[in-house]
């Protein structure tokens, strides 16, 4: 497997209050675990910034105008109680973007077989018109949108495994059966969406977690609920919306998994991939707050994705 790891240090640049959780350090602490040696062979690339136009693939205009509103010139502005921009956050946000539409590219042309993009903000919360928990733009629908034009695809599947529900992805494809968006995610949990009877046009599939639940309860709605429905869907490209806040050292929830659950579920969704979507997984940081556990967990994806 060719694998590509997208980042840029704009990404640092976005700045949050003291004290919140989706912060810098998060980027530093996975740079750290990719120093091992058995990451010598991954490729890493420069994310480029993306411009206005890939923002309207899947929001409107008037959603970038509100962002770009809420940038200051100096200091932290917020546009509710968690998300935050700070002078640099655009440039990282489209750059995040534009990591997302070059890694779309990489798996098109033969470039790479997957693609994983370590950016900030992250993105599966923000809705067609709203940003909100810590995110700006959906990098993921994004990539969706930009695959079927650019590219044709006709049959986008996403998989968020982020402990928080992806409501930002549902909301956009939600009466779209060209996308199929399955999640994993604690219920209750901000954002307190994210129901089994939560459906869509039959292209949204959500598995709902208990709290304090762990290896097995994931590993069976994954099974039952997202690998059925992706056998039946045959996608030609996959995305994973990769957050990796369903750890159990994470303080904002209470799902108990281990890094190797997220080696597992990797290795099941490149089987699917290597199935109908000849090998094409694009994968974004989405979620992960405790350090070791994020660090652990995405090196742990990470290299899966270089072995297949």
């Amino acid at each position: 497997m060719t694998t590509i790891l997208f980042e840029n240090p704009i990404f640092l640049e976005h700045q949050v209050p003291e004290g919140h959780p989706e912060r810098p350090d998060r980027l530093r602490a996975l740079n750290l675990a990719l120093e091992h040696e058995r990451f010598g062979d991954l490729k890493r690339e420069k994310a480029p910034q993306g411009n206005e136009d890939l923002v309207l693939l899947a929001h409107p205009e008037e959603h970038l105008r509100t962002v770009m509103s809420v940038i200051p010139e100096e200091g932290i502005n917020s546009f509710e109680a968690d998300t935050h921009a700070s002078p640099a956050s655009l440039q990282a946000a489209l750059t995040g973007i534009g990591g997302a539409t070059a890694a779309v590219d990489a798996v098109f042309t033969g470039k790479a077989d997957n693609v994983f993009v370590a950016s900030r903000p992250p993105g599966h919360h923000a809705e067609k018109n709203k940003a909100m928990g810590f995110c700006f733009f959906n990098n993921a629908a994004i990539a969706a949108r930009y695959a079927q034009q650019t590219y044709g695809a006709e049959r986008v599947a996403i998989v968020d495994w982020d402990v928080h529900h992806g409501n930002g992805t549902q909301d956009i494809f939600w009466d779209d059966p060209s996308v199929l968006f399955c999640s994993t995610h604690q219920m209750p949990l901000y954002p307190g969406t994210g129901a089994k009877d939560e459906t869509g046009a039959g292209n949204i599939v959500n598995a709902p977690l208990s709290p304090d639940t762990g290896s097995d309860h994931f590993r069976e709605a994954f099974r039952s609920r997202v690998l059925t429905a992706l056998e039946n869907f045959r996608p030609d490209f996959l995305i994973i919306s990769a957050g990796f806040d369903a750890h159990h050292r994470d303080p904002l929830a209470q799902i108990n998994l281990v890094a190797d659950d997220f080696d597992w579920a990797t290795g099941r969704l490149l089987e699917i991939a290597g199935k109908s979507a000849n090998n094409r997984v694009v994968s974004l940081l989405e979620g992960g707050y405790d350090l070791q556990g994020l660090a652990e967990s995405a090196g742990t994806h990470i290299y899966r994705l270089m072995r297949g």
